[in-house]
Parts: C-alpha cells; sequence; structure tokens
C-alpha cells in the first residue's frame, strides 16, 4: 500500500487546529565551535502526533534536551500551556507535564516494574514502603495501557517491548500532558511496534501530545498527524504528514534529492565461496544454502526466525552442533571468532554500541582492535601502524571525525557504524556479515552504508546482509534466504522477490517440519 494512502487510512483523531500547549521561541543552543540550535521556533498542539525528523546532527536531540530541562538554551523562550519559560529544569519540567522517553532506557533491571514507576516518589506508611498500594496502582496502570504485566516482575526479566511500556506507564502516572519518544521503536520487533502504535493512539485520545523522533519514515506515516525537519540545527518545514510524502521529506532533511534509494549494480554470477550443508545449533535447524563470491545474499525472516543465530554460528561466536560449513569448496570448523576471522569471516553485529564498539575508546583504538598483535612489538602499540591502518578506513569509509582520536561515543549512528566496518575490514575479510546494518541511521547515511556495500562487492568481497527493513532486503540483494523458526523456508532470485511472498515464506510457508 503507498504510504501517503496508509496514511490517509490510518486516520486522524483529532483537529489539528486545535490549542497549541508547546511553543518554541527563537531557540538557540551554542558549543564550542557547534551551533546545535540555531533561532528555532516550532508550535505543538494538544492531542497531536507530531513527528521531529532529520539527520543526525539536525538539532533534535538538543532540542529535546531544551524541552526536558536536560540543557539551558542561549536564547529563547518556550511557552507551555501559556507559561513562558526562558529555561526547563528537569523540575521544572515534571511539572508541566512534560515527559521524555529516550532510545536507550533509564529503568533499573533489578528493580520490579512497580518500583521503577514510583522510583524517587514511593508511597510510604512512616518509613516503609507501601508495596501493595504501588502494586495496585501500577495494575491499573497497565490495565488503562492494555498489557498484562505482573508488577512485581523484575525489569530485567521483562522483554525489550515490555521495559518501553513500563517507561511510558511510568510518564503516565506523572500525569504527563506531553510525551516525547526518541527513536521508541529501534529495539521492538514489529508485532511490539503494532502494540506501542496502539497505546500511542489512546494516549492521544486523551489529549496528551506525542513528539515522536525516528530515522523510520515509514513509521511516521503511520502514526503522526504532522512532521517537522530540522536540519543543520535549523527548523526547516512543517507538513501534515496526509499532505506530504517520503522523496519530499528526504530531500527536506538533506537539503538535496537522493538520485538512488538502492544504488544500481550489475548481478554477479560468480562462483559459489560459501556452503552450508544442514547447519544446526544455536536453534537453527538443519540449514542448507550456498553463497556466491561477490553477491549481496539478503537473509529475511520475523522475529525469532534464526537470523542472528545463524550469523553468530558462521562467526564461531556459537557452538555448531550438527551439519557443516564449507569455504571454497573445503570444510571448515569455526569453533570460536578468531577461527572465522583467519578464515576470512567478519560479523557486524545488529547492537553497535553493545557488541560492536567500546564507547569510550578512540576511532583509532576500535578500529586496530583486531590488529593489536599485528601492530604491537613487545607488547607495546606501534602508533605510527596504528595511525596508517586507522586513516586508511577513515578515509576508505569516509568516516567523519575531527581526529583519530575523537571518542567514538560522539560519534553520529551512522559514523559508529562505519567505525565497526572499518574494524572488520581492517582484517581483510572475503565475507562480510552485516546484521541490521541501518538500523538507527539516518536516510542520507543510509545511502552512504549501501554505497560502501556496493564498492565492496566491486571489490569482490561477498556480503550476507540481515535485515528487518524488507523495502532495503528488495532493494539490495541479488538473492534472499528466507528463515522461520529457524528453519529455511526459501531460497529466492531476484525476480522472485515480492513483498507478498516473502512475507508468506517468513511465516512459515515452505518449510520442512519433519524432524520437530
Amino acid at each position: 500500500m503507498p504510504i501517503m494512502l496508509l496514511a490517509q487510512r490510518v486516520g486522524r483523531r483529532l483537529s489539528l487546529e486545535g490549542e497549541k500547549i508547546l511553543s518554541l521561541r527563537h531557540l538557540t543552543k551554542i558549543y564550542p565551535g557547534v551551533m546545535a540550535l540555531d533561532n528555532v521556533s516550532l508550535d505543538f498542539e494538544r492531542g497531536e502526533v507530531h513527528a521531529l525528523v532529520g539527520e543526525n546532527g539536525a538539532g533534535k536531540s538538543t532540542l529535546i534536551k531544551a524541552i526536558s530541562g536536560a540543557i539551558q538554551p542561549d536564547e529563547g523562550e518556550i511557552v507551555v500551556a501559556g507559561t513562558s519559560y526562558k529555561a526547563m529544569t528537569p523540575t521544572l519540567s515534571r511539572k508541566a507535564g512534560i515527559a521524555i522517553i529516550y532510545q536507550e532506557f533509564t529503568l533499573v533491571p533489578v528493580m520490579s516494574s512497580a518500583e521503577n514507576i514510583f522510583l524517587g516518589e514511593f508511597i510510604r506508611n512512616g518509613w516503609i514502603c507501601n508495596q501493595a498500594k504501588m502494586n495496585e496502582i501500577t495494575v491499573s496502570l497497565f490495565e488503562k495501557l492494555g498489557v498484562d504485566i505482573d508488577p512485581r516482575t523484575l525489569v530485567q526479566n521483562l522483554s525489550t517491548g515490555y521495559q518501553q511500556i513500563v517507561e511510558i506507564a511510568k510518564a503516565v502516572s506523572k500525569n504527563a500532558k506531553i510525551l516525547i519518544m526518541d527513536e521508541p521503536t529501534a529495539p521492538l520487533a514489529n508485532a511490539e511496534v503494532a502494540a506501542m502504535f496502539r497505546i500511542i493512539r489512546m494516549l492521544q485520545k486523551e489529549g496528551v501530545t506525542i513528539i515522536y523522533i525516528s530515522h523510520r519514515l515509514e513509521e511516521i506515516f503511520q502514526i503522526s498527524d504532522r512532521v517537522s525537519v530540522m536540519r543543520d540545527g535549523e527548523y526547516v518545514a512543517t507538513r501534515r504528514t496526509s499532505e506530504t510524502n517520503k522523496d519530499e521529506l528526504i530531500k527536506l532533511m538533506v537539503g538535496r534529492e537522493l538520485s538512488e534509494a538502492y544504488p544500481p549494480r550489475p548481478t554477479n554470477k560468480n562462483a559459489t565461496i560459501l556452503s552450508l550443508r544442514g547447519l544446526t545449533g544455536n536453534g537453527v535447524k538443519k540449514i542448507s544454502f550456498d553463497v556466491k563470491k561477490g553477491e549481496i545474499l539478503g537473509i529475511a525472516g520475523l522475529m525469532g526466525a534464526g537470523r542472528t543465530e545463524l550469523a553468530q554460528l558462521l562467526f564461531g561466536y556459537r557452538a555448531v552442533t550438527g551439519g557443516k560449513v564449507m569455504l571454497n569448496g573445503k570444510a571448515v570448523l569455526l569453533k570460536k571468532p578468531g577461527d572465522a576471522i583467519r578464515n576470512g569471516i567478519a560479523l557486524i553485529p545488529e547492537d553497535r554500541k553493545q557488541q560492536g564498539l567500546v564507547m569510550g575508546l578512540s576511532v583509532k583504538e576500535n578500529i586496530i582492535m583486531p590488529l593489536l598483535r599485528k601492530v604491537s612489538r613487545y607488547l607495546i602499540v606501534s602508533d605510527s601502524s596504528a595511525d596508517r591502518i586507522a586513516n586508511r578506513y577513515i578515509d576508505k569509509l569516509r568516516i567523519k571525525v575531527k581526529s583519530l582520536n575523537e571518542i567514538t561515543k560522539t560519534l553520529s549512528g551512522g559514523n559508529q557504524q562505519k567505525v565497526v566496518l572499518g574494524k572488520w575490514l581492517s582484517t581483510e575479510p572475503e565475507i562480510i556479515i552485516l546484521d541490521e546494518p541501518t538500523r538507527g541511521i539516518d536516510v542520507g547515511a543510509k545511502q552512504e552504508i549501501y554505497n560502501i556495500m556496493v564498492d565492496l562487492v566491486h571489490e569482490g568481497k561477498t556480503i550476507i546482509m540481515i535485515s528487518s527493513d524488507m523495502e532495503e532486503l528488495i532493494g539490495m540483494s541479488d538473492r534472499m534466504v528466507v528463515l522461520c523458526k529457524g528453519r529455511l523456508t526459501g531460497v529466492l532470485e531476484k525476480h522472485e522477490f515480492d513483498q507478498e511472498y516473502i512475507l508468506r515464506k517468513s511465516e512459515g510457508a515452505g518449510s520442512n517440519e519433519e524432524d520437530n
């Protein structure tokens, strides 16, 4: 279904001509050498879902930090329900009915959901916490949100989707009138996204204003009433979602038209480089397929299909319990990541912050990490060798850094992803497994990643790409493997790519269950 029609089908729950609940007037924030916010003025209306989009570095995070009181602007004012503030503080923000749910949760894992909701404001009988009362109120909050979560369950034992709902319940408990959601669906499965959208619509009907930040433009058209674009710290434009389209938003975000969403390239018909025969382990069962040298092989499937689990087997991160892996016609044993690296296999994991990078180290230190022995002499790292290697991949991948020694956590999501790529390309692999390569990065950075993938294929590298983005899989893959519940349900050629057909395969059509 075209995105425009989908947006229209969702419908507009409330009039967009309602009262302004939040107005930003000439907000300016300057950091040394950086204009983070440049005279930004923007209005949000009561009971609307207002999307905020822009590339990394556009100023979105600075803006929401100013609204929530995490930072103070240098100039301008924030008007909430008619009351003007020169600067917010976290306390003022909460009193004004503003709550924010960050992409990285602020929950305490070893505490229950009820304790997290009342954290800092425990209900007490004298000096003793009234746990029963907190549990009772938490149950009511969850019932209101349409979920069944035991309030006594430790947050660390909840799924990511339920942890997100605990964050929302925490905001609702404080009578939030303005709820800011920063990349709320980044860690969620499709079913969890649908549940969250249902909760957003319920809150909207109660008059809560949702400020929704996401790089996933398809979600913007599903859930928002209006969308505002920022670029380079400046406010660019606001559009009714039903009156714009993806191409216009991308042009507003990047300041130019992106010529090709998915760069074209000839389809390779090369020899087989990798063969799996009955591969079993880590939840994957009897998987068999071939990978051609110089191709991009997509791996499709729903949450729990076994895509990441398969990648972990190929990288030696999890044990193979049956079947075999063959490289260039010869069987290889991949018992640990070192075996995979020696055999020319690299894995760029789906969670770059937790699994791909050491965020507190420099760009150079991350890139040379797999090569410490190569660049060291008598346990001392050669700075000249490390600098040469790091500079090579910074230039090759066009990583935007101030210096080799810039701390990785200060980079944008797209540049962090490039650092992970540089780290593993430094091992000179033949097969590169990319697990969710564009998750959480903006449209401009996505196209850069796609161009890098095409360049690598032209160099003779082979790419195995796992993605939850069906459009991305169809646009970038030469062939596609489909998994369901750890089993292979299809190997598709380019001419067979059809979203509905792939979805049927992802739901199990064609699977062999005889071994269950």
